[in-house]
């Protein structure tokens, strides 16, 4: 009877915590098109105003950023598309949970996923390093430093 005992069954794929290169590669492409027709767009957009002389700076500065977030996305794939090539191994939080791709938090236990802590900008969301004294996105100041200048030395003298 020992000839019909069943193979043991193989353990199952272990997770991939990057997309295929080459989805990462077509994603690169349609964000690098986005951003050369939104560039362009721009263009247009400030010539017009230049023509009929009105400038509209909330305007310009939503399409700004939108261009700024689709660079921040483009690298963003190139660095997922330098570890898919490198074959960096799967990222892993203390409690064991695997770590999606640029991410600041453990979706399973809420611990930060960096060494570094994580803050949120005050004006526009961008998360940023613990010690950060300006948003790379928006550039408006950091909020530690502001509490010092409320308060100067001699008012309390009086």
């Amino acid at each position: 009877m020992a000839l019909f005992r069943r193979a043991p069954k193989p353990p199952p794929a272990p997770r991939r915590a990057l997309p295929p290169a080459g989805a990462i590669r077509r994603e690169r492409r349609l964000v690098r098109e986005a951003r050369e027709e939104k560039l362009r767009d721009l263009g247009g957009l400030v010539l017009e105003m230049y023509r009929r002389d009105r400038f509209r700076e909330d305007l310009l500065a939503d399409r700004c950023n939108e261009l700024l977030g689709l660079d921040a996305r483009l690298r963003e794939l190139d660095e997922m598309l330098a570890a898919a090539h490198r074959r960096l191994p799967v990222g892993r939080c203390e409690c064991g949970a695997p770590l999606p791709w640029s991410s600041h938090f453990c979706p399973n236990c809420g611990r930060p996923a960096g060494e570094q802590a994580v803050v949120a900008c005050a004006e526009c969301g961008h998360p940023l390093p613990g010690d950060a004294h300006f948003c790379a996105n928006c550039g408006a100041g950091a909020e530690e430093g502001e509490d010092t200048d409320e308060h100067p030395a001699g008012e309390g003298a009086a």
